[in-house]
C-alpha cells in the first residue's frame, strides 16, 4: 500500500533528510490524534517516523475531514515544501496511531539550506518537480 502514497519522496533525497532528522533531531512521542502540523500555521519541524502512522488532512468549508495522504514508519513527514518557505500549512498532519518521530526544526533547516549550494540546488529541483 505504501507505493500508492507519498510519490514526492522520489524527488527529495530521502537519505539526506532521514540522516538529518535522526542524527540532529530530537525523538518526540505523539499520541493518537495529536497534530504534527496544523492547517493555517507554518509547520515548525520536519521529521522521520521511527514508528507509527500519520494522516494528512484537508477540511472542507463545513469542517468535514478529508484524508489526502498517509505517512508510515520509516518515512519522512513534513508540510513539504511549504514549511521550508515559511508558508502556512493547507493541511493538518495528525497521528493516527501513537508515533515516535525524530523532529528537526524548520528554522535550523533553512540555515543549512542557505549555507549549502548543494541543498539550494536540491530544493530548487524539488520546487520545480512539485510545480509539474
Amino acid at each position: 500500500m505504501k507505493e500508492n502514497f507519498n510519490t514526492y519522496i522520489d524527488h527529495i533525497e530521502p537519505d539526506f533528510w532521514r540522516e538529518l532528522c535522526v542524527k540532529e533531531g530530537k525523538l518526540r512521542h505523539y499520541e493518537r490524534g495529536e497534530e504534527f502540523a496544523k492547517v493555517g500555521e507554518v509547520a515548525r519541524q520536519i521529521g522521520y517516523i521511527k514508528s507509527g502512522t500519520l494522516k494528512y488532512v484537508a477540511f472542507s468549508s463545513d469542517g468535514t475531514e478529508h484524508v489526502i495522504g498517509l505517512e508510515f514508519d520509516e518515512e519522512f513527514v513534513s508540510d513539504f515544501p511549504f514549511s521550508l518557505s515559511g508558508v502556512k500549512a493547507r493541511v493538518s498532519i495528525i497521528a493516527v496511531t501513537p508515533c515516535d518521530i525524530y523532529c528537526f526544526p524548520v528554522q535550523e533547516n533553512r540555515v543549512k539550506i542557505l549555507g549549502s549550494q548543494h541543498l539550494l540546488r536540491v530544493m530548487s529541483e524539488i520546487i520545480i518537480n512539485f510545480a509539474n
